[in-house]
């Protein structure tokens, strides 16, 4: 559900009454009841029609009643601690529930990283969370749209931090993980674009060296295991629209290189998904929107999205 504060009880409960979700999967919300009945009258839509305390009781679109926090407890729309751990609590039991096979996949609304810290609750953001409580060790990022797909080598950590990150091992692994993934949902050998780091990516040494030391050695280490890659390639440059048509994906190297784009050119169907997991993990791309919350104006399309992307992933 993610945080009860934020837009999460409204683009869920307007999941739960979507039909054509209804058809190719059925959605479990793992969150509170009592959020989401004051979320429907607030937003004047309909309350959840089945409340279940087990997941064998899920015939249909349904509510896992998770009752962790009083509606007393927290303001819409105001970041804070009991929301923050309500939300960790929800994507705990979500998590638990995929490795034990009782879902299928997992689909993430928004949480708000100020809320979980004021928990104390020290992860950066979900990617984070699911790599910690899945004991895997490497997984990346993968934004999926039908405009633009991207991988990324780092996310969230200070640009300060990232040259040290791109080690070619490293890259390598995001490129391998990216291609199998946009081979698996489309069915076909992926047109893989790397972006360099620096202006110009690089300009053979003259801005930076990131390039010639990890970039391109990983690129020729992909096609020598059979993948199309080209790069690096200048990130000013990259999404150009004849660029955009021809690839299948994007390697980025840190958070905004792609993030931007894909916000610019398509916010609403953007899908999030932790690439190396041992469980299906998508998410939407948008945060928790406190400013919005409560008020019934929340776009619910990138929700959508991100459950049909899982559905792909099956």
């Amino acid at each position: 559900m993610g945080d009860p504060a934020g837009v999460g009880p409204e683009i869920c409960l307007k999941l739960l009454h979507n039909k054509d979700i209804a058809r190719i999967c059925t959605p479990i919300i793992f969150g509170c009841s009592s959020v989401l009945e004051q979320a429907a009258t607030k937003c004047n839509l309909g309350k959840p029609e089945l409340i279940i305390k087990g997941l064998s009781e899920a015939d249909r679109p349904c509510v896992l009643n998770i009752n962790t926090i009083d509606l007393n407890e927290f303001n819409i729309g105001t970041a804070n601690a009991k929301s923050g751990q309500a939300a960790y609590s929800y994507i705990e039991d979500a998590i638990n529930a995929a490795l034990s096979g009782q879902v299928s996949a997992v689909t993430t609304a928004p949480i708000n990283k100020e809320a979980l810290y004021k928990a104390g609750i020290k992860f950066p953001g979900h990617t984070e969370i699911f790599a910690r409580k899945t004991h895997t060790e490497r997984v990346c990022m993968l934004q999926y749209s039908s405009e633009v797909r991207a991988v990324f080598v780092t996310t969230h950590v200070s640009y300060s931090e990232v040259p040290a990150l791109l080690t070619e091992a490293h890259i390598l692994n995001t490129i391998e993980l990216g291609a199998q993934a946009i081979q698996r949902i489309r069915g076909a050998k992926p047109k893989i674009v790397v972006l360099g780091l620096n202006p110009h990516a690089g300009e053979n040494g003259l801005f930076g060296m990131e390039e010639q030391a990890s970039i391109i050695p990983a690129i020729e280490s992909a096609r020598k295991l059979g993948l199309d890659v080209e790069g690096p390639v200048s990130p000013d440059t990259a999404f150009l629209p004849s660029k955009r048509k021809e690839t299948d994906l994007f390697v980025c190297m840190y958070h905004d290189q792609g993030h931007i784009p894909l916000k610019a050119l398509c916010f609403d169907e953007a899908v999030n998904t932790t690439l190396g997991l041992p469980i299906i993990r998508t998410s939407v791309d948008h945060g928790t929107a406190l400013d919005i919350a409560g008020l019934g104006q929340a776009n619910p399309g990138s929700l959508f999205e991100a459950v049909k992307l899982a559905v792909k992933f099956l």
